[in-house]
């Protein structure tokens, strides 16, 4: 019983040997530990020496499996999906929950994490059409022949160790509906072949080391979830947002900058949650946001959001969660917001209010739960901004002008133009 794992320089792409057992395999490690940097570079290193053709891991147009085995496959497609794992497996080198432990042969549908269906286009033939590896802790890269299973639906590969970049062979997965490889290693330049892939709807990017600035094909995509959160991402969140057809976007904790795009209201119709915690956008909050009136979360804490409240957020009657904590914010908060019909959480601390409505005071008595610590609010209320802080409530600049509240309702005040 003899198994290999060889790679050619071309066209040949895996020579696999099976007799009975198949592929002892990369080399396994028995314990679990967080890769170095040194680790995770050498691994994407070894990705891109494995790649057919230089660039980005696309597979060559005449590319066929050299498989060596004493068995037939039920079907053609069969035998190039275990092709496929199989040379994932040579691209695996720690897998200490023993995963892929069970790679061996060729039933892969019976492969842990490996899911099997008849094909949309013939119900007679037997494909894969998912793989889900999540939590598994392995270490490896992700091999361009991955490319080569096309009836793929589902690839769920989060919470790995998985490192280098997301080959381009990738676009060739035409049935791909769900991608999901947060909270691994990846690196480089936002994935452009995710765009590729015609049918994704679900894609999930979170907790890697992607950087660079989004590109605005994102938000064009009809996509339902686009989740890039945690990365390195910069620049300025594209103006063609309010483009996107997507449920829910989450662009937290990154490096993004500038204003949120005015386009934002043009997603009334599908957005149902908007999260842009901690990155280092700034400028005003929109006025066009008050047109999500069925978004239900709206988390923009963490920035450095100037001027007021947009009033328009006081018509967003689906809002369930609204967190506009720690930015630079000032003037009032509107009786209207603190009221509206289905919120259960409004944070607003951290900020320069200095005008708050009675229903918008914090009481164990109310149904929203309401955070007003670190503002300007005078009235011996607690946890506000003391000493020195006092005097930036004075001073905190705002480009929509002074805000009051009278009657439970928000106005504006200008000065007078004395400069003609």
């Amino acid at each position: 019983m003899e198994a290999t794992c060889r790679r050619p320089h071309h066209h040949v792409v895996v020579v696999v040997y099976l007799s009975g057992v198949l592929l002892a395999g990369a080399l396994l490690t028995a314990t679990t530990a967080a890769l170095t940097d040194a680790e995770a570079s050498s691994i994407a290193a070894r990705q891109l020496l494995s790649f057919h053709e230089p660039g980005d891991g696309d597979l060559p147009d005449d590319f066929e499996f050299d498989i060596h085995v004493d068995v037939t496959f039920g079907n053609p497609r069969l035998r190039r999906a275990y092709g496929a794992l199989q040379a994932w497996r040579c691209a695996i080198y720690s897998d200490p929950k023993n995963f892929t432990g069970n790679w061996v042969g060729p039933d892969v549908c019976s492969y842990f994490g490996v899911t099997c269906a008849n094909a949309l286009d013939d119900p007679t033939t037997t494909v894969v059409d998912g793989v889900d590896l999540n939590g598994g802790d392995i270490a490896g890269y992700l091999p361009v022949e991955l490319g080569a299973m096309a009836e793929l639906a589902l690839f769920h590969t989060n919470s790995n160790r998985f490192c280098g970049i997301i080959p381009k062979s990738f676009n060739r997965l035409s049935l791909l509906h769900e991608l999901d490889v947060s909270n691994n290693r990846f690196v480089g330049g936002f994935p452009h072949v995710v765009l590729e892939i015609p049918v994704l709807k679900y894609l999930d990017l979170r907790f890697n080391d992607f950087d660079g600035e989004l590109p605005p094909e994102l938000f064009k995509k009809d996509l339902d979830a686009i989740f890039v959160n945690s990365n390195r991402f910069v620049g300025a969140i594209p103006e063609n947002l309010g483009n996107s057809t997507a449920t829910v976007v989450v662009l937290a904790n990154n490096g993004f900058v500038g204003c949120i795009p005015r386009s934002v209201g043009a997603m009334v119709g599908t957005l149902d949650q908007l999260v842009l915690l901690n990155n280092r956008l700034d400028g005003c909050l929109p006025p066009e946001i008050g047109e999500l009136v069925n978004t239900t979360v709206v988390d923009v804490s963490g920035n450095k959001f100037v001027g007021t409240l947009p009033e328009g957020i006081v018509n967003m009657t689906g809002l369930e969660q609204l967190d506009v904590s720690r930015n630079q914010l000032a003037g009032g908060v509107a009786e209207g917001i603190c009221e509206l019909p289905v919120l259960a959480n409004f944070s607003f601390g951290d900020n320069f209010f200095s005008v708050e409505a009675a229903a918008c005071v914090p009481s164990l008595e109310k149904m929203v739960a309401l955070n007003d610590s670190g503002n300007c609010f005078g009235d011996g209320r607690p946890e506000q901004k003391q000493q020195l802080s006092v005097r930036m409530c004075s001073q905190t600049p705002s480009t929509a002008g002074r805000t009051f509240v009278r009657g439970g309702h928000l106005t504006r005040h200008r000065r007078r133009n004395t400069h003609r």
